[in-house]
């Protein structure tokens, strides 16, 4: 399927994807099976050749082969010229300092399309308000994609779903049009704030799902957990202004469920890894890629902690990341606090969740 977006001024002819891993790889797939010419930013030559000669990608997607259009490069100043799109995937901790090097490269009405799903150390901050801070650009030149988007999935044209948020209906609307395919049907939101918020909090739910997996509990423990995962999302999502809706959607729920309920999750494996009783030093030596709920937690924590948010799950989690709590032990201090209603917003954090 090709198509044809538009921002207002003009059709998005050239997209820039900056970095090579496994849904960067994917997502330049996406954007050149809609029609799109695409530069793949790798992070060697000998990777860039490799793409170029085999189109495939070895290192993350081996068995997959990418589009005739998707060129890969090692220099991102050759992918950002002329580019009207530039998608970035790269590790959420990593993107201030890699943006940094690429923001004067790129075109100045160009928009940019985060991937990227976590919220930066120290400053608490979404991936949006990082590129808007960095790049000096509006709102309206910024897209966010989340959903449930396992990449190995929608690289082997499994039919899914996603939503490109922004600020702007217009830049929403022509990044839709620009990764629309017979395989990926993408939706539009306006609400940035709870579709960036849903993709990064159900990396910490995830984690917590892997650990009950790990332990060996059942469906009813799943269920529950990522239940009342959604739940903290959503109170956490509207103390900054997002619409509860979103929550029930895509980015909210349907992201949620995806991310706790497969393998193919890095967050989940990692939980499942730390249930089985290895250490946090042990299953990170082990992962190829990033999970990106590891270093989101805790500035996740301290965003919900100075709107007053209780967020139980997501505190547990991250007392056996980095205080030692055995998982068994976080499952049942989560099981001993005090019963409540099952709806409520805006509750104050209890002394021992602060921090």
């Amino acid at each position: 399927m090709t198509t044809n977006g538009s921002d207002g001024g003009g059709p998005l002819r050239a997209a820039a994807v900056l970095t090579a891993g496994s849904w960067g790889t994917v997502f330049a797939k996406i954007l050149a099976d809609a029609g799109r010419r695409v530069m793949l930013v790798t992070r060697d030559d000998a990777l860039a050749a490799t793409i170029n000669r085999e189109h495939q990608n070895p290192r993350y997607l081996p068995e997959v082969r990418l589009p005739d259009r998707v060129l890969a490069t090692s220099d991102p100043a050759e992918a950002l010229a002329g580019s009207d799109l530039v998608v970035l995937a790269v590790p959420a901790q990593v993107l201030r300092p890699a943006l940094a090097v690429w923001a004067p490269l790129v075109e100045p009405t160009a928009i940019y399309v985060s991937l990227m799903k976590g919220i930066e150390s120290g400053s608490s901050r979404r991936m949006s308000e990082v590129i808007g801070e960095i790049a000096g650009c509006g709102p309206e030149r910024i897209a966010v994609v989340s959903g449930p988007n396992l990449a190995r999935e929608i690289a082997v044209e499994d039919p899914a779903a996603t939503v490109i948020a922004s600020a702007s209906a217009a830049t929403a609307a022509a990044v839709q049009a620009a990764c629309w395919t017979p395989y990926l049907r993408p939706y539009t939101n306006t609400d940035v704030i709870g579709c960036e918020l849903g993709g990064a909090t159900k990396n910490v739910i995830a984690l917590a799902a892997g650990m009950v997996e790990g332990l060996g509990f059942g469906a009813n423990s799943v269920a529950s957990l990522i239940t009342r995962g959604l739940a903290e999302t959503s109170r956490l999502g509207v103390a900054l202004g997002a619409d509860p809706m979103t929550f029930a959607g895509l980015a909210g729920l349907g992201d949620l469920v995806a991310t706790c309920s497969s393998p193919l999750s890095r967050n989940r494996t990692v939980g499942e890894k730390l249930g089985r009783g290895m250490t946090l030093e042990a299953v990170l030596a082990e992962q190829r890629q990033v999970a990106e709920g590891v270093r989101s937690c805790r500035p996740l924590l301290a965003l919900a902690h100075r709107l007053g948010v209780h967020m139980p799950i997501s505190r547990q989690v991250e007392r056996v990341l980095y205080d030692g709590l055995p998982p068994l032990e976080a499952v049942k201090e989560l099981m001993s606090r005090e019963p409540g209603p099952e709806n409520r917003s805006g509750a104050p954090v209890p002394p021992r969740e602060a921090g």
